[in-house]
């Protein structure tokens, strides 16, 4: 990978996959970024709010231009495929390069969005780049809240353009994404003794793609939580079950690939259930046959617990979940073809008498963004469960007259010679709650090509690495005047 061109990002993204960096446990990617700053010889600090900073003031004759503020996020997210051994808080990320693609062995690559970072790493390092003034901000958390930016401090950044490098398809410009709130609803429970002759079965869904929660909410994948739920329902009603445990996703942002229940049962219903099973195996890959590949689901054996969910319970939980909205509510009506708002039932944990639902619900309205929040807070009522709303960040509103996007646009054509695609994202950026400090920003999104963040079959198309790294060249050359 190292021997890509433009070998200064590549490079850079190795190093950076060889440092561990999952979200919540970034101290190991802050130093080695502060070490990376001192050995290149520019100014750099962490924050009061973890984020690293960066500074390399204009090369001569240029100090009279715009100042540009490199935006990425260091934190990556911890995905890896179930025979993985993979710990993200010691391990190296292994790569491999498959066809045109760069890919992780078993785990998420970290593209998202460390190659922003690298391309940081490359900038700051040059010392034959022609430029005005240029800052870094490489943000902390950004994947479970965006806690960097939430708290970057006022007064700590001087440029007037921002430059996000966290998109991911080159040739497209984003100048809009959503706002997002995080959605939790809990429930307390005293477990009941599960009667004695019963027997129990852990059934276990799997093999489904996942996905990025924003990117990839409209094309219809498999919500483990929201298949395993029809399953689970019809077990209670068919083979007299009884629910003992739910655990599916791990993380908000990422469409849970994976769920896995374990129910009681009158032994005498076991092989009753481990055909509905079967049944439900047949009906989930014909109607998934042109989305999912590879879905696993199955029943075992295993030993009886002790305690179950009471009745009165499981049934509120089963219908909560049955009910909860996910996926697509609303689709932008000036933009038909960008999702406005939606939500993503990413966990689920129901044991030892706590339960509790996680969701991350988008929009780039605020009104809509409280309507789903109302849809999903009357959903969880009904079932006497609490629900609290935490993280809520804005959506970010296009300015399709931005003085740095048409310099792009300009640049693009030139360099390229077709034009580039201006869009909206249903992603969430860190766009929107850096303008709320700092209204007075230029900001536009860019970066290479990325497939399928946040899931364990995340790759980097590599050409797009050196056209990227063009034009971010010539924009920082050509940068406005003051």
């Amino acid at each position: 990978m190292k021997n890509l061109n433009p070998q200064c990002i590549w490079k850079n993204f190795h190093a950076l996959t060889q440092v561990p960096r999952p979200s919540g446990h970034l101290e190991k990617v802050q130093q080695f970024l502060l070490d990376f700053a001192k050995q290149a010889g520019v100014e750099a600090f962490k924050d009061e709010a973890d984020n690293i900073v960066m500074r390399k003031p204009a090369t001569p004759g240029m100090e009279n231009r715009k100042g540009i503020i490199l935006q990425a996020h260091m934190d990556m997210v911890p995905q890896k495929t179930p025979e993985s051994n993979h710990n993200f808080e010691t391990d190296p990320i292994e790569t491999w390069i498959d066809g045109e693609w760069v890919k992780a062995k078993n785990t998420t690559l970290g593209a998202d969005n460390g190659l922003g970072v690298a391309a940081i790493m490359a900038v700051m390092e040059a010392k034959d780049l022609q430029h005005g003034p240029v800052e870094a901000l490489i943000t902390a958390d950004e994947e479970t809240g965006m806690f960097g930016a939430n708290a970057l401090p006022g007064g700590e950044l001087n440029g007037d353009i921002l430059l996000n490098l966290d998109s991911e398809t080159w040739g497209k410009f984003v100048i809009g994404s959503a706002g997002g709130i995080d959605i939790t609803a809990t429930l307390d429970y005293k477990e009941v003794e599960t009667d004695n002759e019963d027997a129990a079965v852990r059934v276990t869904l799997k093999g489904l793609r996942g996905g990025h929660s924003g990117l990839e909410i409209h094309e219809g994948r498999g919500n483990a939580n929201k298949m395993m739920v029809r399953f689970v329902r019809e077990a209670i009603e068919e083979c007299e079950a009884r629910l003992a445990c739910w655990h599916g996703g791990n993380m908000r942002n990422a469409i849970p690939f994976k769920a896995e229940v374990v129910l009681t049962l009158p032994k005498e219903n076991v092989e009753a259930l481990k055909e509905l099973v079967a049944d439900w195996k047949e009906d989930f890959e014909d109607e998934y046959k042109h989305i999912e590949s590879g879905i696993e689901f199955y029943a075992e054996d295993v030993e009886t617990p002790k305690t179950e969910v009471p009745v009165e319970i499981q049934d509120n939980l089963i219908n909560a979940i049955y009910g909860c909205h996910n996926g697509v509510l609303r689709m932008i009506p000036s933009y038909p073809d960008v999702v406005e708002t939606s939500s993503n039932l990413a966990i689920i944990d129901i044991e030892g008498g706590k339960a509790a639902l996680k969701v991350l619900a988008r929009s780039s309205r605020e009104d809509m963004k409280d309507c789903i929040v109302k849809t999903l807070e009357s959903c969880f009522n009904m079932a006497g469960m609490k629900v609290e709303t935490a993280g809520s960040y804005g959506g970010w509103d296009p300015n399709p007259d931005s003085e740095i996007l048409n310099l792009l646009m300009k640049e693009y054509k030139e360099l390229f010679g077709e034009d580039a695609i201006i869009q909206v994202d249903h992603a969430g950026l860190e766009c929107s709650v850096i303008l709320g400090k700092y209204p007075h920003l230029d900001v536009v999104s860019l970066g290479p090509t990325i497939r399928s963040p946040h899931t364990t079959t995340e790759r980097a198309l590599y050409a797009t690495a050196e056209p990227f790294w063009a034009l971010l060249k010539k924009v920082m050359l050509d940068a406005p005047v003051k």
